[in-house]
């Protein structure tokens, strides 16, 4: 199972790289299988928090472009029917199945030297089958082999035609705030 999740990670990433047209002998892949991204949805009437501790991405250090993927039924809920209709009723998750962000970080940085980054990167940022530009700020830092990004920003639920059915309207918010930690090793 994780041999065909690198794998298919893999792929993306040279997919990603061989449109760019940024592939070369020089690049240094950086990725991991199992980054966390939750999200959180608050208001006065109700909090709802969920995690996807699977989630795929790569850096290559030689380029600085990053690829991040998440399949959306690894999220998970501490309330198991909020998790249904998260996938049928509002990501249509069968139809929809993954998030993506394709992009470059727009920094140059020294990966072969430990230190701490304020980075952004710029790219294509696709959720419920809904594209849209984006550029997302985070730190990465440069430790003992491995590099660690982290990033909190906003999606909003319009940007991305997510709708809300009307009877629960005041239970989700219109902007949710995501979190993301990930961990990338050398390939």
């Amino acid at each position: 199972m994780i041999r065909s999740l690198l794998m298919a990670l893999t792929t993306y990433a040279l997919v990603l790289i061989s449109l760019t047209g940024s592939a070369s002998a020089q690049s240094i892949l950086f990725y991991t299988n199992a980054g966390n991204t939750s999200f959180s949805s608050k208001t006065p009437l109700e909090d709802i928090d969920a995690e996807n501790k699977k989630t795929q991405a790569i850096l290559n250090t030689t380029t600085g472009e990053v690829a991040i993927r998440m399949n959306m039924k690894d999220f998970s809920f501490e309330n198991k029917l909020m998790q249904e209709h998260f996938n049928e009723n509002y990501m249509e998750s069968g139809k929809y199945p993954v998030a993506t962000f394709a992009g470059k970080i727009t920094k140059t940085i020294d990966y072969s030297q430990n230190g701490e980054y304020d980075v952004s990167a710029t790219g294509k940022f696709t959720v419920h089958g809904v594209t849209q530009n984006r550029t997302i700020e985070g730190k990465l830092k440069i430790e003992s082999g491995k590099i660690l990004i982290t990033s909190a920003f906003q999606v909003a639920l319009a940007d991305h035609k997510i709708e809300v059915p009307q009877i629960v309207f005041v239970k989700i918010a219109q902007n949710i705030q995501v979190k993301a930690q990930y961990v990338l090793t050398k390939k």
